[in-house]
């Protein structure tokens, strides 16, 4: 908590103008909402794990800043796969200067890279293929069904991991989330490395009921429930990693429960931050300013509203540390 508050009072005095001013600005307004009694959902896009966002992630979780998390199947896995075979991952700093036959050498390596971060296949990727195949395959067997991210709290609590952790568990985004049973919601897990591995299972026959990992529609089912029980005595916000599905999908279920399902009673999302390298422009979601969305009855007028256009493995941990000095 010291560091905390050393890096709020370095922020606070340097970040007057610009970016840096809408960064104190969403803090500021971060740390309001909470003492509001507001409840704050996590939407993260990127390769934030990758990125190890766990540093400052897990403390917000534990610490109680964060209630839910909305997250791309990639970020669900890849903390897991930091924390198991971190001193094997290999950084390249002179990615920009890579030419094809140095990607082509890096595959024979088993090495799958993310910008300057290579993750180690057979340290990160099988190990946990291992470890997830005897939990799909189980559950398969007994008629049972969870969501993605319910397969590995059920991992990390069976303690089989625990001989090959390789950083400190305080540092997994994931175990804080695991300890707290926080929600979590997957949309398009698909998309991700675990979910091209559990496809192809299904199509060996290994997995017989392809629906044994519950489905997108599912998650938007459960976020409906989660939201509507949560906002009957908390003002919920929303705070957006990045671009893309997992931002896109929870933030439509305020329209969804009003519109379609005819609850008007639903209130709109209390806070709203989005964090975002992408250029503002016309029909790109991602680079949408969030006035747009007061249009699709996801944001009100009177929502705080805070963009800051800038590179979120920065800015990120910055407003972590100044919420957690609050």
């Amino acid at each position: 908590m010291e560091h905390a508050a050393s890096v709020k009072a370095f922020i606070k005095h340097h970040f007057r103008h610009f970016n840096a001013a809408a960064l104190v600005d969403a803090a500021e307004g971060y740390v309001q909402f909470l003492r509001r009694g507001g409840q704050m959902l996590i939407a993260m896009a990127g390769a934030m794990s990758t990125a190890e966002l766990g540093l400052s992630l897990a403390e917000m979780i534990r610490q109680g800043k964060v209630h839910a998390i909305s997250c791309t199947g990639a970020n669900l896995e890849e903390d897991i796969y930091n924390l198991v075979a971190h001193n094997h991952y290999v950084r390249i700093p002179n990615w920009r200067d890579l030419t094809p036959q140095d990607e082509q050498a890096l595959l024979a390596r088993h090495l799958n890279r993310v910008t300057d971060t290579c993750i180690p296949e057979e340290e990160a990727i099988r190990r946990i293929e291992s470890a997830l195949l005897d939990e799909w395959t189980r559950a398969d067997q007994a008629g049972e069904r969870y969501f993605p991210h319910e397969f590995f709290y059920r991992i990390l609590r069976s303690g089989r991991l625990e001989p090959f952790y390789q950083i400190d568990p305080r540092d997994s985004w994931m175990v804080a989330a695991c300890e707290r049973n926080l929600p979590i919601f997957v949309p398009g897990w698909e998309d991700s490395t675990c979910g091209n591995i559990y496809a192809a299972h299904c199509i060996e026959g290994t997995i017989r009921n392809v629906h044994t990992v519950r489905t997108g529609i599912e998650a938007m089912m459960a976020l409906a429930g989660w939201y509507s029980e949560v906002s009957r005595t908390n003002p919920l916000g929303f705070f957006q990693i990045g671009g893309g599905i997992a931002g896109d999908f929870p933030i439509c279920v305020v329209p969804m429960l009003r519109q379609d399902l005819q609850m008007r009673e639903i209130p709109l999302w209390a806070y709203f931050c989005q964090i975002s390298d992408s250029t503002t422009s016309y029909g790109s979601y991602s680079g949408a300013v969030p006035n747009e969305k007061i249009t699709w009855e996801k944001l009100d007028i009177s929502t705080p509203k805070f963009l800051i256009e800038s590179d979120a493995t920065i800015v990120a941990p910055l407003i972590f540390a100044y919420v957690l000095a609050s």
